[in-house]
């Protein structure tokens, strides 16, 4: 009986203790199951944030950068791939330098251009034909080295006293190209009016003279208009062409 008893209890003793281990275990499983899978939520809570701040979610659990930033910035929330190609390495702007090569290539054409201190001004004889009358206004390079004039001049009539004749010239006919006066050389536009009776709109009062804006030139020129007056409602300009007439 005894034998017995000592053998029973021992198997107690054995069963209690797997009960207390398999209880351990459990208890452990249940600490550490919770902490595996709420690490990565944290963990992915700083991307979320990042998300709502900038639009760019180019970051792992850990906080290190994905590679991801290249998508974003192709899906436009981020720094684009021509944005980083305007930069150069040094963190300049690479994009500025054709705008300084075309600023200066402006300021090279400007200070290339003729302008009304060096150039004397006069009135054509006046070309008339099918109901047409044209005068040429030329332009004459009077100072020491070459200049240049592109495009179209500003050009109005008035009186002796200042007043204005009418309204200033409209353009006509194509912008043309730019022309090269060497000194002593010679360029014209040619004015354009119709012939008094050609039309039933009433001519203009006859003017004095012609002021002129020479193109690209904020100083004005004068010449005298020889009484020239405008018919037709119709007075343009061309421009500038190579060569004086009349």
């Amino acid at each position: 009986m005894s034998l017995t008893f000592k053998t029973l209890g021992r198997g107690r003793r054995v069963a209690a203790g797997s009960l207390i281990a398999v209880a351990a275990l459990g208890l452990t499983a249940c600490q550490s199951g919770p902490d595996a899978t709420s690490r990565p939520s944290s963990n992915a809570a700083p991307v979320t944030s990042h998300d709502q701040q900038s639009g760019d979610g180019s970051q792992s659990a850990g906080g290190k950068p994905t590679g991801a930033g290249p998508q974003s910035s192709a899906n436009g929330r981020g720094p684009s791939a021509s944005s980083a190609k305007e930069t150069s390495p040094g963190g300049k702007p690479t994009g500025k330098a054709p705008s300084a090569a075309q600023s200066q290539a402006s300021a090279m054409a400007a200070s290339d251009r003729c302008t009304a201190d060096q150039m004397s001004l006069r009135l054509g004889a006046s070309d008339i034909g099918a109901g047409n009358i044209r005068y040429p206004l030329v332009f004459t390079n009077k100072g020491k080295k070459a200049c240049s004039l592109r495009g179209y001049p500003g050009v109005s009539l008035i009186k002796r006293d200042g007043s204005a004749v009418g309204k200033p010239a409209t353009r006509g006919g194509g912008s043309g190209g730019a022309v090269r006066l060497q000194p002593g050389q010679s360029a014209h536009v040619l004015l354009h009016t119709l012939n008094e009776g050609v039309s039933d709109t009433p001519c203009w009062d006859r003017s004095q003279l012609v002021f002129v804006y020479p193109p690209g030139s904020k100083e004005p020129m004068t010449t005298g208009s020889a009484g020239l007056r405008v018919c037709g409602g119709r007075f343009d300009v061309t421009a500038v062409e190579a060569g004086g007439l009349g």
